[in-house]
């Protein structure tokens, strides 16, 4: 399959920042320099993505084509090349810095045989594809689209008969901290979530043909002609005392949230942040014993029909 080049599109390569991210600015995002980042993050959420996985395998059985669409650096892309062994694997994305550790990363897992990348903006990119997928995964990229029914539409015409489409969308916002944290006002991460679901919103309303929609996605895969849908919500549980990685990535969506969000909060949640993010205070995040990483996600799912 061709390597196309086009310009960054719109898979949500803040996988696992998930809307604690960097904003959603994305089209200035140097994902080059981002890679390595967001790379990490998405090994600490291999344990939720395995659980994904294994639901999604019960059901989807002998798979030949798996389309993973907005892979970012593909390390979703590789479990279901270990998950599926018998399956080829396309990696779809807008950015070919990205493509280029998906493509890295198959090669160590022995699976660069069966491994291809495609670059474009989704949903139109998909109308790329040599072959009708029976599993297409999209991992919070739908969102990132302006009418999410008509790219589930898109998608769904890119399934094989039979074929399954599994959406990555929801769950609830992250914890890393507890309610109290000995200094400014409890309930921090309650707050920045309200920022964030304004923005949220904000967002969505400012991208090219926005349509407003009731986030039902079971409804919005039936609406776009799939059967047998079915939700499931899954966990990334690391409690306390976190190992280093897992502190990394708090510290760093803290940092994230404090450059992209910090306008909009009041000047006690900015000067409690400041703190929280500061390796040199011993009360940041850097040092604290009772940081831990609390996530879940839900995966919807639906067949078209034979």
């Amino acid at each position: 399959m061709a390597h196309h080049h086009h310009a960054p599109g719109h898979g949500d390569h803040r996988h696992e920042q998930g809307r604690h991210g960097h904003g959603h600015d994305h089209e200035h995002l140097d994902w080059a320099e981002l890679a390595p980042l967001l790379e990490s993050q998405a090994e600490l959420f291999t344990p939720l993505y395995e659980h994904a996985l294994a639901w999604l395998a019960k059901e989807v059985t002998e798979p030949g084509l798996i389309v993973d669409a907005g892979s970012g650096p593909g390390v979703i892309s590789g479990l279901f090349a270990e998950t599926f062994p018998g399956a080829r694997i396309v990696a779809v994305d807008g950015s070919e810095p990205l493509l280029e550790r998906a493509r890295a990363r198959a090669e160590r897992l022995g699976a660069a045989d069966r491994f291809a990348t495609l670059t474009g903006d989704m949903p139109g990119v998909l109308a790329e594809l040599d072959y009708p997928a029976d599993l297409l995964w999209a991992s919070r990229s739908i969102h990132h689209l302006g009418d999410q029914g008509a790219a589930l539409a898109a998608c769904v015409e890119r399934l094989a008969r039979g074929g399954t489409l599994a959406v990555m969308e929801g769950g609830l916002s992250s914890r890393f901290l507890p309610r109290d944290i000995g200094f400014g006002r409890p309930g921090l991460q309650a707050r920045i979530d309200a920022v964030e679901a304004d923005r949220f919103t904000r967002m969505r309303e400012e991208l090219p043909g926005s349509v407003a929609v009731v986030e039902d996605w079971p409804a919005m895969l039936t609406a776009a002609g799939l059967h047998h849908t079915r939700s499931r919500t899954f966990l990334l549980d690391i409690p306390a005392p976190v190992p280093d990685r897992a502190r990394a990535y708090v510290a760093d969506s803290l940092t994230r949230t404090r450059e992209v969000l910090g306008e909009y909060l009041d000047p006690d949640d900015r000067a409690t942040l400041d703190r929280l993010v500061d390796p040199d205070d011993p009360a940041s995040v850097h040092h604290r014993p009772d940081v831990f990483v609390l996530a879940a996600h839900t995966v919807h799912s639906g067949v078209r029909p034979v």
